[in-house]
C-alpha cells in the first residue's frame, strides 16, 4: 500500500464506524462551541477536522487525572485517537522521556502508549492563544503520529507513518475504494500548511523563542511575578490542561491500592515539608516556579521542550493571566 491514499468522506466515516465495534475510537467533536474528543458511534455526525486543538490534552489518555496503577486491566481494546494536533504530538516526546526512561519505565504509561494509535491532523485555523511556531513546532503532524488525516473537498487524504497504522489502514484499502492523491491535492495541502505557519508567525512575532524565554525567566526579578500573580487563585487549570505537566501524587489505599492522581506546583502546600517549611509558600513564587520548571529546569534534564505553544493554560486561566504577555514584557525590558 502507498504511504498515502484518498478516500471519500462517507466511506472514511463508515470505516470509523466499523472500527468502533472492537476499538475505542475517539474523534474531535464541536460541542457547545468547544472542540473535544468523543467516542465515535453512529450518532456522531459532526466530526471537526483542522480546528486548532481539543480542550482535553492528549496526555489524559496516557496519564488520566486519577488512576489505580496496580490493578490488572482487562480491557485490551485499542484506542484510536483521531484529529490529534501537532502541539500535543510534540508534547509526547517529554512524556516519553520521563515515563519510558530505560531505568524507570512506568508500566501503566507504557501499556497505554502501546495500546493507542494516534492519527493527527493539520491545523487550518488557530485559536487566539496558539503559538506553536514560536517554538519551532509546525502546525501539522511531523513526529509521533501513526498517521495523518486531512479533509479536502469532501474527501479524506490519509498519510500512513508507522507500521502500527499501516496494519490498521490496510483494511481501508481492502474494503473501500481508494486512490492515490493527485498532485493538485498535495500542492493544496502544502500551501495550506505554509499559510497557517505564516499567520502564526506574524501573530506572535513579538514572542521570544523557547531558549530565550528560559534565559529571561532565569534572570527575572520578583516584581513582574508579583504583578501577574495578583489574579492567580491557585486553581491549577494551567497545569491540568497542559500537555506536558507531569507531577502526581501516589496515594496508598487498603488492599494495596495505589492511586496516581494529578498534582501541581500551583497548589498551596505542594512543596510543604517537615516542620511546616514550604519553599513555595508565597503565591508569586509558586507562580514563577511553573515557568522555571518548563523553560529552565526541564530543558536542563531532558532533550524535549516542556511547552509546545498550545495556549490552553491561557484559555483556561480564570485570573485572565496570559503567559505570553509576561514573556513579551520581559523581552522588552531586557
Amino acid at each position: 500500500m502507498n504511504n498515502s491514499f484518498q478516500i471519500s468522506s462517507e466511506n472514511w466515516h463508515l470505516f470509523l464506524l466499523d472500527l468502533s465495534q472492537n476499538n475505542q475510537v475517539y474523534v474531535p467533536v464541536n460541542t457547545f462551541e468547544y472542540i473535544d474528543y468523543k467516542l465515535y458511534s453512529n450518532t456522531v455526525n459532526s466530526i471537526t477536522y483542522h480546528v486548532a486543538r481539543p480542550v482535553t490534552p492528549l496526555k489524559t489518555f496516557f496519564l488520566p487525572p486519577k488512576e489505580n496503577v496496580v490493578i490488572e486491566k482487562y480491557n485490551h481494546n485499542k484506542k484510536i485517537i483521531i484529529g490529534v494536533p501537532a502541539c500535543d504530538l510534540k508534547a509526547l516526546e517529554i512524556l516519553d522521556e520521563i515515563y519510558l526512561d530505560h531505568d524507570y519505565v512506568d508500566p501503566t504509561y507504557k501499556e497505554n502508549r502501546e495500546n493507542t494509535i494516534l492519527i493527527g491532523t493539520d491545523c487550518y485555523t488557530i485559536s487566539e492563544n496558539c503559538h506553536c511556531t514560536s517554538y519551532q513546532i509546525d502546525p501539522y503532524p511531523v513526529n509521533n503520529a501513526d498517521a495523518t488525516v486531512i479533509s479536502v473537498n469532501g474527501d479524506m487524504i490519509v498519510m500512513v507513518h508507522s507500521e502500527k497504522a499501516e496494519d490498521l489502514l490496510h483494511k481501508v484499502a481492502s474494503t473501500y475504494p481508494v486512490q492515490e492523491p493527485g498532485i493538485e491535492i498535495i500542492r493544496y495541502i502544502q500551501e495550506k500548511r505554509e499559510q497557517v505557519k505564516r499567520i502564526l508567525n506574524e501573530k506572535n512575532h513579538q514572542l521570544p523563542d523557547f531558549r530565550t524565554t528560559g534565559d529571561l525567566i532565569r534572570k527575572s526579578a520578583d516584581d513582574i511575578w508579583i504583578k501577574y500573580a495578583k489574579t492567580c487563585v491557585s486553581c491549577s487549570a494551567c497545569a491540568t490542561s497542559c500537555p506536558t505537566c507531569t507531577c502526581f501524587l501516589l496515594i496508598d489505599r487498603p488492599d494495596f491500592e495505589k492511586i496516581r492522581q494529578v498534582d501541581t506546583c500551583q497548589f498551596p502546600g505542594f512543596e510543604k515539608i517537615a516542620a511546616g517549611e514550604d519553599p513555595l509558600k508565597k503565591k508569586f513564587v509558586r507562580f514563577r516556579n511553573r515557568y522555571l520548571c518548563k523553560y529552565v529546569w526541564k530543558p536542563e534534564t531532558f532533550n524535549s521542550m516542556a511547552c509546545t505553544g498550545c495556549g490552553r493554560c491561557i484559555d483556561g486561566c480564570i485570573g485572565n493571566i496570559n503567559k505570553n504577555k509576561i514573556f513579551i514584557e520581559l523581552n522588552k525590558s531586557n
